[in-house]
């Protein structure tokens, strides 16, 4: 798609208040394939205001109307998914066909399923003799980031699209280009003007201005847990509601009566997958002692296989960030069984998928997030060692676990400090809450549980 030179707000594409751009960069080759504007604190005012002057309509508009608008949403979303596809991979650098299942593909699942919340949910309810209303909390700013990028827009937009609140998305500034085909998408469904508006720009300016602004209600942001932190200080001085899906530092912990191999190529998998840039990639693999070494034999030979089917990080920078933990792993004794913090091409942000064998718990590489292809093994010695390793972060995002038997890998499920646990393999629900624990973040996205953050309640008593 053509990259619009302006902002979407109050229902038409405006010109900036400056004359700022940023280059949208494709991470294979390191070219410039778009520019969009900077935005500014005053482009970030302009927008909110337009937002707060859509609110009394849009929140009175029946539930049935907005559930009619996004189901038009998902409609066009569905009817646009290849050129969705396309420009993701063009500015992310993801895999076409990933792009097509994941990128294009989960998005148009997720406004589904607002669309069907919002024609089903019950917005009000008796309670004794009370009448209890949820109400929508009023103008969203929406931070989101660039690993997911229409999934990240749609599973905030579309659930507060869904209660009546109205919103400003501030976009990642790496992928920017499918943030406006999302609101060429919007303004095709008819959603009302000011009911959705998009400004570009950079975190440090129009994200921090978005957050600090009095007329936004709520802060949605997903992105690091560095930066929650000081949006969730922002809005906690202005007694704002907040939204946080931060970081993660997920295991995989495979009990001794699993399936070994499909549990190790299963992990790798979910590791190498969109470059390793997934918040919640189980990226501490657990093993016991005396399936170790096996365990380490296929993981390697099952990275090894990810050479050339993975795309890039998103940029430069991440790529040196991530080569940077690969070296401190090499650094602290960790053992190298797969990859390396040598770049596999001459060109493009290109990460070798890596596996590290002889990992301790208190390694830096797992102990932090590092948001690229590289997968820690640990070793146990009982059940109660792996839960200890499990939930010896700061994060409580994600996690699976494999056994033999369901009911032994619920067991040990229930008592990970974790939001969200895959049982042998269980797949994604867009209908299940996802949110972490612990720095992990605020809070839930994904089905009612979603639909709730953007919603608050009031009470009548007869």
């Amino acid at each position: 798609m053509k990259a619009h030179d302006g902002m979407y707000i109050d229902g038409a594409w405006r010109p900036a208040a400056g004359g700022d751009v940023i280059e949208v960069v494709n991470p294979v080759d390191e070219q410039v394939i778009g520019r969009v504007p900077a935005g500014t604190a005053a482009d970030v005012d302009t927008a909110v205001r337009a937002a707060r002057a859509a609110l009394p309509g849009w929140a009175a508009t029946p539930p049935a109307e907005r559930a009619a608008l996004l189901t038009a949403l998902r409609h066009i979303l569905d009817a646009r998914k290849d050129e969705i596809a396309e420009t993701v991979t063009a500015e992310l650098g993801s895999p076409l066909k990933f792009s097509q299942a994941v990128h294009a593909g989960v998005p148009i699942a997720v406004a589904g399923s607002y669309a069907e919340l919002a024609a089903t949910y019950a917005f009000e309810e008796k309670v004794g003799n009370s009448t209890v209303y949820h109400e929508p909390i009023g103008v969203v700013g929406a931070i989101t980031p660039w690993n997911y990028p229409l999934h990240q827009i749609v599973a905030k937009a579309a659930p507060a699209l869904a209660a009546g609140c109205t919103v400003v998305l501030k976009p990642a500034e790496d992928t920017p280009l499918v943030a406006q085909l999302f609101a060429e998408a919007v303004h095709e469904a008819g959603v009302p003007a000011g009911v959705f508006n998009l400004v570009t720009g950079l975190g440090p300016v129009a994200g921090q201005a978005l957050a600090e602004h009095p007329g936004v209600d709520l802060v949605s942001f997903t992105g690091s847990t560095a930066v929650g932190r000081q949006i969730a200080a922002v809005a906690g001085a202005a007694i704002k509601k907040v939204a946080l899906e931060l970081g993660g530092k997920s295991a995989n912990v495979i009990l001794p009566s699993a399936d070994l191999a499909k549990a190790v190529n299963v992990g790798v998998a979910n590791v190498m997958s969109n470059s390793g840039q997934t918040c919640s990639a189980w990226t501490r693999m657990l093993v016991h002692r005396d399936q170790y070494d096996e365990a380490v034999e296929l993981a390697a030979a099952a990275a090894a296989k990810y050479g050339e089917r993975i795309g890039p990080v998103v940029n430069a920078k991440q790529q040196a960030r991530v080569r940077g933990y690969i070296e401190k792993g090499v650094a602290e004794g960790a053992r190298l069984v797969a990859g390396g913090p040598e770049a596999p091409a001459e060109r493009g942000c290109f990460v070798a998928p890596t596996v590290f064998a002889d990992v301790t718990p208190e390694m830096t590489i797992a102990q932090e997030e590092i948001f690229g292809p590289v997968l820690s093994i640990l070793k146990y010695e009982d059940e109660a060692d792996a839960l200890r390793i499990a939930n010896g972060t700061v994060y409580g995002l994600a996690g699976a676990v494999w056994a033999g038997e369901e009911a032994e890998a619920v067991a040990f499920a229930r008592r990970m400090d974790t939001g969200q646990v895959d049982i042998n393999g269980g797949r994604f629900n867009p209908l299940a809450p996802f949110g972490g624990y612990k720095q992990s973040g605020v809070g839930r996205e994904l089905g009612a549980h979603g639909l709730t953050e953007y919603l608050q309640t009031k009470s009548l008593q007869f």
